[in-house]
């Protein structure tokens, strides 16, 4: 893999988690602690090595669209299942 690529990917996912960072610092509302960090950072950074071997990968635009839209509605799902708990897993902490 492109250390470039690797290295951009690693800069968007700390610029997402630097939003959660810098809101606890204004409000309490965000209550996030390490281990919700490192779930994050794992998320978004599977996803972006997914998504940039999808690219690197795939020729048809048709299947490239798709597949990234899947990877990204599952990241979606995820998130929002540890985040409050829509399908009532285990995960959820429900």
């Amino acid at each position: 893999m492109n250390t470039k690529r690797l290295s951009i990917i690693s800069c968007i996912v700390t610029l997402i988690l630097l939003i959660p960072l810098i809101s606890m610092q204004f409000t309490d509302e965000v209550n996030w602690n390490l281990f919700d960090f490192m779930v994050a950072g794992f998320l978004l950074f599977s996803t972006g090595l997914m998504i940039d071997f999808t690219l690197r990968k795939m020729n048809s635009s048709k299947y490239k669209i798709g597949i990234i839209v899947t990877i990204v509605s599952i990241l979606l799902l995820v998130w929002a299942e540890l985040a409050v708990g829509i399908f009532g897993t285990p995960f959820s902490g429900s």
